[in-house]
């Protein structure tokens, strides 16, 4: 596959829609993991994400991928399954925008696995940015510390901050993934293989949802779907290190569904912690802004 060339701010413009969408999912999906526990809420949605991105897929009428482009198809799609039951396991038991900023440690993973795994080099400006908004971050955190905490919710923490580590590792299958396939087939073949990894378990811990959840796991397959497609085409033309930035403006959608849907308060250092997280996105885009995107061949 081969990407065509696209500016930097378009790819960037695009990631950051692509983050928008999965935050209207992680909203949709934290009310289904009350109601129906997270790993049903992930099952059933994975499930209705591959009938939708297949549909999608044959309408395309694309080639089989090969085997190299099956492995990392296959790879991502247990990686993801992994994190995603963790992270809304840990999700229904904190604050969503807490959830999201835990989660924040994985985009400095991946900066770093971004050099490891992909060659890619690490500018004294990527790191900056990173670490401006990881700063929000921290001030965020700092708000909460004197909040009081049940067993619960530590326990939540703990694993969101494992499907972080998880979610670094993922975000650079996805350079890879985005590098090898189009959009439609990588968001087909990342729900099947989540699908099918989940399922493996349904016979301990699977249900059926009920009618009432039927519309948000519809919902949830719809926004995860756009936005694994939409951080695919962006994937494809830009850099991790470019693009890890954005995940930071995760929080400021979480802040505001979590207070429209589910009441969670907005405090003064939720605001000021947001300020920084958009300060990193804004440095990142103009310290990279001379970034040209490659022309990536895969199979």
């Amino acid at each position: 596959m081969s990407a065509r060339p696209t500016s930097h701010a378009t790819a960037f413009a695009i990631a950051g829609l692509g983050i928008a969408l999965y935050s209207v999912m992680d909203a949709l999906m934290k009310g289904l993991s009350i109601q129906i526990g997270a790993y049903n809420a992930a099952l059933w949605r994975a499930w209705a994400g591959a009938v939708m991105t297949g549909a999608l897929l044959i309408f395309r009428r694309p080639r089989w991928p090969g085997v190299a482009v099956l492995k990392v198809h296959g790879l991502r799609g247990a990686v993801a399954a992994l994190l995603v039951v963790s992270f809304f396991w840990g999700v229904a038991r904190v604050p969503l925008a807490e959830g999201i900023a835990l989660s924040f440690i994985a985009p400095l993973i991946t900066l770093y696995l971004a050099a490891v795994l992909l060659g890619e080099r690490v500018t004294r400006w990527a790191v900056i940015s990173s670490v401006i908004g990881l700063l929000g971050v921290v001030v965020i955190m700092a708000g909460r510390l004197g909040a009081p905490h049940s067993p619960d919710s530590i326990r939540g923490v703990v694993a969101i901050l494992f499907s972080a580590v998880a979610y670094g590792y993922n975000l650079i299958l996805q350079r890879q993934q985005a590098q090898l396939a189009e959009p439609e087939e990588s968001a087909f073949f990342g729900s099947l293989v989540m699908a099918l990894c989940l399922s493996l378990f349904a016979p301990m811990f699977g249900r059926l949802p009920t009618l009432a959840a039927a519309p948000q796991i519809l919902a949830s397959a719809v926004f995860a779907s756009a936005a694994f497609i939409t951080l695919s085409w962006a994937y494809a033309r830009a850099e991790a290190k470019v693009l890890v930035v954005l995940e930071y403006t995760a929080f400021i959608w979480a802040a505001l569904f979590g207070f429209v849907m589910f009441r969670e308060p907005v405090t003064l250092s939720t605001l000021g912690g947001a300020a920084l997280i958009v300060l990193g996105c804004i440095t990142s885009a103009w310290h990279e802004r001379n970034h040209q995107p490659s022309a990536e061949v895969g199979v």
